[in-house]
C-alpha cells in the first residue's frame, strides 16, 4: 500500500508497531537554520529490504544518521524494535558510506571484521577461537577470506566496502541499516553484496539502505521511502515506485522520460 507523506502522529498510542524493526515519527535535523529532514515518519516492515532514494541534499544520509543518535535531531522519535534506540542498539548494525572512513589507519582487515564482536569480547578484548572463527567466517561470505590479514589500506574500494559489510555481519544484528553500501564499488562487489544482503532478508533480518541507483531499485528492494527533506511517499516498490513519485520527489532534476522509465517495474 503506497503511503504519501501526511501529518505526523505519535508512537505512543499507535497499535501494530511494538515489533516493527524501526518506527520514525516527526523527525525534524536541522544544520544551521536550514533543515536537512523536516518531521519525516518512517515505518519499517520486519523481514524486508528497504531503499531509502531521493536527490542530493535531500536528507537521506542524515535521516539514518538521526535514527543511529550520530546526529541530533531537534525533535521526533525513533522506536526500534518497540523500544526505545538505546535499549536495542545490540540489534541494530551500521555501515557508513565508505568516504567517512580513515583507510589510512593501521590496521588488518580481521581485526576491522572482529570490531564487530565488541559487546561479546567485552572490556578486555581478548580474542578467543570462536571469535576468529565467527569473523572468518564473516570475510568468507563477502569472498574476502583470503585477504583476512591484509592492511585495510591496501584494498579496493569495493573491497573495502565488502570489509564493512562483514563487520556488520559479526554483529548478527536484527536490523541492518547501510549508507550508499553500492557508491563506487565494482560490478562484482555489488553483486556480492547484493547476494548477502538478500540473503539476511531470507534469515527474516531487515535491511534499509540509502541507495543512489535507481535503475535497480525494482531488482534489488522490496520497499521504497522517498525523500526530498520531507518524506514524499513510502511503501512497497510496485506501487510507492511510481512517475507520479518519482517527480514530486526530483522534480526537474530527472527527465519525464527517464522517470516514465524508471517506475515501468516489471510485474
Amino acid at each position: 500500500m503506497l503511503e504519501l507523506a501526511s501529518t505526523h502522529g505519535t508512537v505512543p498510542g499507535e497499535t501494530g508497531l511494538e515489533n516493527s524493526p524501526l518506527v520514525v515519527r516527526g523527525l525534524t535535523v536541522s544544520y544551521g537554520q536550514k533543515p536537512a529532514v523536516f518531521s519525516v515518519d518512517m515505518t519499517v516492515q520486519t523481514g524486508t529490504m528497504t531503499a531509502i532514494i531521493g536527490p542530493n541534499g535531500a536528507g537521506k544520509s542524515t535521516l539514518l544518521k538521526a535514527v543511529l543518535g550520530i546526529v541530533k535531531p531537534l525533535s521526533g522519535q525513533v522506536q526500534v524494535f518497540g523500544k526505545t534506540l538505546n535499549a536495542q542498539r545490540g540489534r541494530i548494525a551500521y555501515v557508513p558510506q565508505r568516504a567517512s572512513v580513515d583507510w589510512d589507519f593501521p590496521t588488518r582487515v580481521i581485526d576491522v571484521v572482529l570490531m564487530g564482536l565488541y559487546r561479546q569480547l567485552g572490556l578486555l578484548g581478548r580474542v578467543r577461537a570462536q571469535h576468529m572463527a565467527r569473523a572468518t567466517d564473516c570475510l568468507d561470505r563477502v569472498g574476502m577470506r583470503d585477504f583476512a590479514n591484509r592492511q585495510i589500506g591496501q584494498l579496493s574500494g569495493g573491497q573495502q566496502q565488502r570489509i564493512f559489510l562483514a563487520r556488520a555481519l559479526a554483529q548478527d544484528a536484527d536490523l541492518y541499516l547501510l549508507d550508499e553500501p553500492f557508491a563506487g564499488v565494482d560490478a562484482a562487489t555489488e553483486k556480492a553484496i547484493i547476494s548477502v544482503l538478500k540473503s539476511l532478508r531470507a534469515e527474516g533480518k531487515t535491511v534499509v539502505a540509502v541507495h543512489h541507483d535507481l535503475t535497480t531499485v525494482a531488482e534489488y528492494f522490496d520497499n521504497v521511502f522517498l525523500i526530498n527533506t520531507r518524506k514524499v511517499a513510502e511503501g512497497p516498490v510496485a506501487t510507492a515506485f511510481s512517475a507520479d513519485t518519482l517527480q514530486l520527489t526530483y522534480g526537474g532534476r530527472l527527465a519525464t522520460a527517464q522517470i516514465d522509465q524508471l517506475a515501468q517495474v516489471p510485474g
